[in-house]
């Protein structure tokens, strides 16, 4: 049997989180599936997947074959890379990862013209908001927003936003508005539990950077639950341009503290390898580039 086939099916299953899920994105039965594991594990006298009636996963055996797998798989993609990027036809499945409020509102409504003009290009678009490790989890590029940190990994801007504390009508009317940052350690707080900061919200005002911690009484993952929140009067959000603009602009939000100016994001195409560039992922970088404003 294919060892290489074998590893694929491992691994797709790994990913998919069940054996019905990996059989229909691989294109084949869930009784192929299953078999090409089990000879896997017979092959190798060890059970890499605990199977129950509700989920699978890894056992320690199968965490370690499973990234061993990845990495031979990314080394056979990159070798097929090299040769395919060289006839620069954009073709084959796309894996792209994505903050989920900007991958709904501003990624969603491009990806049908960019099908258009590449479509031998199949997307397959995953949302999250934690921060994937796009080499072990298999995507060929990831959209980031942050400033970003040294990294083994190739980033192009896209365009940026800036973060801006808001907050609604209502909440000020009851609460008062913060004249500089410091004033915000006595106001109800919405915290985003995914700032690489934590509780540390800094800003650049007429004195210069600082930085004041805050103290929030709800904290969420996504930034669209903790613009609602805001919207609902119930505290003052952190959160980027792309987020609040509209609410801003419609008056349902309003942007506290306008001479403290909050941190300038980055917003890049991230992708394991400047070397080999597939052109998939050139061809769907250049477009987001050209597709977006210089800020948003």
């Amino acid at each position: 049997m294919d060892r290489l086939l074998e590893m694929q099916t491992f691994c797709n299953v790994v990913e998919a989180g069940s054996f019905v899920a990996a059989s229909e994105s691989l294109g084949m039965s869930k009784a192929a599936v299953s078999r090409y594991v089990s000879e896997l594990e017979s092959r190798l006298g060890v059970r890499l997947l605990q199977r129950t009636t509700r989920r699978l996963s890894l056992t320690g055996e199968g965490e370690v074959f499973y990234v061993r797998c990845r990495e031979l798989l990314a080394g056979v993609e990159e070798a097929e890379a090299e040769i395919t990027s060289r006839n620069d036809v954009a073709r084959g499945t796309l894996r792209v990862n994505a903050p989920v409020s900007f991958g709904i509102s501003h990624l969603a409504p491009l990806w049908g013209e960019f099908h258009a003009r590449y479509p031998d290009v199949e997307l397959s678009i995953d949302l999250s908001d934690r921060l994937v490790d796009i080499v072990e989890e298999g995507f060929d590029m990831a959209i980031r927003i942050a400033t970003l940190q040294s990294s083994t990994l190739v980033s192009r801007r896209i365009t940026s936003t800036r973060l801006i504390a808001c907050a609604s009508p209502d909440y000020i009317a009851t609460h008062g508005s913060p004249a500089k940052p410091e004033d915000l350690a006595s106001h109800r707080i919405i915290g985003y539990s995914n700032f690489t900061t934590g509780n540390d919200w800094p800003f650049e005002g007429p004195e210069g950077a600082t930085s004041v911690r805050v103290r929030p009484w709800m904290y969420a993952n996504n930034g669209e639950t903790c613009c609602g929140a805001a919207l609902a009067g119930q505290g003052i959000v952190l959160q980027p341009g792309f987020l609040v603009h509209k609410d801003l602009e419609a008056g349902r939000l309003v942007e506290l503290m306008p001479a403290y100016r909050s941190t300038e994001l980055g917003v890049y195409a991230v992708y394991p390898t400047r070397k080999f560039v597939t052109p998939k992922v050139r061809a769907l970088v250049d477009y987001l580039v050209s597709a977006f404003p210089d800020s948003l």
